[in-house]
């Protein structure tokens, strides 16, 4: 792998990093009442967006939707699979509740997206619409309406939120 080839990769994980972490500065702004603060966070994480994005472009990492769904599915996998549970272990030895907690909710919604995944591989060309809702607690995805009480964290059913 060449050297750009690298800073290609290192750039799109720092970008996708910074969209998220700004993001989440954006909601805390929000709370504490600095809507203009809020704003200038969400447009830099739009930037962050456009940045990453063109990044992953030069990489070749957009493939056709068909070789995107196997990625994602061999990507969710591995993270329930590998990642999580070796996680998980570290951070039990360690005592560390707050990221057990963590760790535990995005591998059980990782398996979840694997199967989202799978299916609309299976499905793809046929166009059923559907409605998906994301557990803002711990970013269980379902399909239709959301359960009154989510199964991984036991959220009400008010904290999904329906994705557009």
């Amino acid at each position: 792998m060449s050297k750009t080839d690298r800073n290609l990769q290192e750039a799109f994980a720092g970008e996708s990093q910074a969209n998220r972490k700004y993001l989440a500065f954006a909601k805390k702004a929000d709370a504490e009442g600095y809507k203009q603060v809020a704003k200038l966070f969400r447009a830099a994480a739009e930037a962050e967006t456009v940045h990453a994005l063109n990044h992953l472009k030069e990489m070749d990492g957009i493939k056709s939707t068909k070789e995107n769904l196997t990625e994602a599915i061999g990507g969710e996998t591995h993270e329930f699979q590998s990642m999580y549970p070796q996680m998980i272990a570290d951070a039990e030895a360690e005592g560390d509740k707050g990221a057990l907690r963590s760790f535990n909710f995005a591998n059980e919604v990782e398996k979840i997206h694997a199967g989202l995944y799978k299916k609309a591989f299976d499905q793809l060309g046929k166009n059923e619409e559907v409605d998906y809702h994301v557990c803002q607690v711990c970013g269980n995805t379902v399909e239709g309406e959301p359960p009154d009480k989510c199964p991984i964290c036991g959220a009400l059913k008010k904290m999904f939120k329906k994705v557009e």
